[in-house]
């Protein structure tokens, strides 16, 4: 982050996206927000209380002279994974943590907010110094914003009641985008020497780095994602009884978890979503399918999956409706280098057993997304906001 930034405007964009997290916990009671329905969701409130928990590490107790953390055990409790600021409540515990309740995380949050607003106050001429680890934490509570929701989608899922979590939520692909009522069309690339990664002043997190040339070969690829119609027409091809379509482990899940449609569908024709139970929208995107249904599907069409460089080459219109997995691994660009000390944790040590999604979703922040972002997730996991665009 180079661009020069003013204390103010920085200030007023932390509290706006810190503000949004708490628009985004309304709708929820004490007890929604403490709910934990796997391992791999947080509760709604450990996600207020962690995004906290970075700026009160990573900028307070460090740059904010005479700072004195809210509660002593918060240090453990919030640290989600870097090792080098100590040990942590085990994840797949976080639903445990029946205290601190849901009022004294708002308190938590206030005092943090007061405090940055200190620390930017006396930065002032030495602001650009904190600009980037400020401008850090935004988006770090950005992309926990967009987990929120795909978590707490999940646990209202699990309950008999199908409770909406919003009756009248946006945050879900919808058909509005006229591309996903069309016919299905093509754009062509030629292929060849392409630059690939973050070129720009502003922000981008380290794992868009460096920017690089990449070798296509010539190909092509959807105008848009895949549809739930078209999705239909998998199932009733057997395309969740066809071994030969899948990847070994992934035909494994399909028999062992029993895979027969992407995940909140149920047998009735609806699907679970934010707003509640609804009839299946044939032209809406597909969502929530894992890398090896999206390789699958693929597959059946006589297409495959791009590339991520492939994807951000063509930077396809009418993305951001559901996060799109790549055939890419997620791996290091050439070159790459973590930044130094704890926040050096953010993203590099992940870069193994994991694939590529690209383009955002609907519950992604606005402003949040950029076409060279790389969001990564196992290659099994369906509760994101994960669908598909096809290439050949």
């Amino acid at each position: 982050m180079t661009a020069v930034v003013t204390t103010s405007k920085l200030l007023d964009r932390l509290l706006e996206v810190r503000a949004h997290t708490e628009r985004l916990a309304e709708p929820l009671g004490p007890e929604d927000q403490t709910v934990q329905s796997m391992p791999d969701v947080s509760p709604t409130k450990w996600h207020r209380a962690h995004t906290s928990w970075f700026f009160e590490t990573f900028l307070l107790e460090p740059s904010l002279a005479g700072y004195r953390p809210f509660h002593p055990s918060y240090r453990y409790l919030f640290n989600s994974y870097y090792e080098a600021v100590g040990p942590r409540h085990a994840r797949p515990e976080r639903g445990l943590l029946t205290r601190p309740g849901i009022e004294e995380i708002a308190r938590y949050r206030a005092h943090v907010d007061a405090a940055m607003g200190d620390l930017l106050t006396t930065a002032a001429g030495a602001v650009q110094d904190v600009a980037w680890l400020v401008e850090l934490g935004v988006q770090h509570e950005q992309q926990h914003q967009e987990l929120l929701l795909m978590d707490i989608k999940h646990v209202l899922s699990c309950s008999p009641l199908q409770p909406a979590y919003d009756a009248a939520c946006a945050y879900e692909p919808s058909t509005t985008d006229g591309r996903a009522r069309s016919a299905l069309t093509w754009t062509e690339h030629p292929g060849g020497i392409v630059d690939v990664g973050y070129a720009g002043d502003g922000f981008c997190f380290d794992n868009e780095l460096p920017r690089h040339g990449a070798l296509l070969q010539p190909f092509a690829m959807a105008d848009r994602p895949v549809t739930c119609g078209e999705w239909l027409a998998f199932m009733d091809d057997g395309g969740y009884e066809r071994a030969d379509l899948w990847l070994s482990e992934g035909w494994g899940h399909v028999q062992a978890d029993g895979w027969r449609a992407p995940l909140y569908w149920s047998g009735d024709g609806h699907v679970f979503t934010l707003r509640g139970p609804v009839p299946v929208d044939e032209s809406a995107p597909v969502c929530h399918v894992s890398y090896f249904e999206a390789d699958a599907f693929a597959r059946w069409a006589g297409a495959r999956l791009p590339t991520e460089f492939e994807w951000e080459a063509v930077a396809p219109a009418g993305a951001g409706a559901v996060w799109e997995w790549m055939s890419s691994s997620y791996a290091p660009y050439p070159g790459f280098r973590p930044a130094a000390g704890a926040v050096g944790e953010y993203n590099g040590k992940f870069m193994v057993n994991q694939y590529v999604l690209r383009g955002g979703c609907a519950a992604t922040p606005v402003g949040h997304g950029r076409p060279t972002y790389r969001n990564f997730f196992p290659a099994h996991s369906r509760w994101a906001f994960s669908g598909l665009r096809l290439a050949r």
